[in-house]
């Protein structure tokens, strides 16, 4: 059993986020609202909600170290134990999974030697199994600190993990650029992202998710995104077309992603699994 009551942070610490607590704290009409940014907040100290910043939380919103505890423990984004820089979160849901999500999340562990939710040995790196990104139109997806990298393949999220620890810079395929899981901590705790030219940056959804947006509507555009490899498709199937103006897709679509699945892959075959403890 961890030893009672947990230590409190140094007092410059503590006096700085309590600055930052109040100010969260004035947002809502009732205290304990603010539970959730301020469990952001003390995870932006630490890099995971610690014992001390539950402790701080329950004493910021006098509420009991066992109600903050079935907060922090309930949601998957607070890490309860210390982890890396980067979070890298590999989607296994069911579209990512077929489309090679299963695959990358094989592979990377294989790659950086850890399992999932554990942190590589120059504490850069963190990796884990997400159940779904909501970026169905892009799987399969690997995100960074919450910042999406679509169309992934085992390569090329090898390629991701090696640059985030040799500390080359890496860019999202779409949002934001990417920070360190810290500082994401503190955007969400609802401070703003000082960093020049960020929050321009975010940008719309991609082509493939506004598609059906657009028919909706009405308007002349693609009915479904086109494979580059699809020369052979019928001749009396139209080619895909764009609206007036807008410049192809600098990333193949999901479809066409080179991925290994249970289709492709010996190493992954489909079929039924058997039961436990049978050969």
């Amino acid at each position: 059993m961890p030893q009672l009551p947990a230590p409190d942070y140094p007092a410059d610490v503590r006096a700085r986020l309590e600055a930052d607590a109040r100010e969260v704290i004035a947002r809502y009409p009732d205290s304990r609202s603010a539970l959730l940014p301020l469990l952001h907040l003390v995870q932006s100290e630490e890099g995971y909600v610690s014992r001390t910043g539950i402790r701080f939380c329950a004493e910021m919103l006098d509420l009991t170290t066992a109600e903050v505890t079935a907060v922090s423990t309930f949601y998957t984004m607070y890490r309860r134990k210390p982890s890396g820089d980067y979070q890298v979160g590999v989607c296994t849901n069911t579209l990512c999974a077929v489309m090679g999500g299963d695959a990358i999340f094989d592979d990377l562990k294989e790659h950086l030697g850890v399992g999932n939710g554990e942190t590589t040995e120059d504490g850069k790196v963190t990796l884990e199994h997400i159940e779904c990104n909501a970026a169905c139109d892009f799987a399969p997806v690997v995100m960074v600190n919450w910042e999406f990298f679509d169309n992934q393949t085992p390569d090329s999220a090898r390629q991701l993990v090696d640059d985030l620890r040799s500390g080359r810079e890496v860019e999202p395929t779409r949002g934001a650029p990417l920070c360190t899981y810290r500082q994401t901590a503190r955007i969400l705790a609802g401070f703003p992202d000082e960093r020049d030219g960020a929050v321009e940056a975010t940008g719309g959804a991609g082509h493939a998710s506004l598609a059906g947006l657009r028919l909706a509507k009405g308007e002349t555009g693609p009915g479904r995104v086109v494979s580059p490899r699809s020369a052979d498709r019928s001749a009396d199937e139209p080619p895909a077309t764009r609206p007036s103006g807008e410049p192809p897709a600098t990333h193949p679509s999901s479809h066409d992603a080179p991925h290994k699945t249970s289709a492709s892959d010996p190493k992954h075959p489909s079929g039924p699994v058997s039961e436990e403890g049978e050969e």
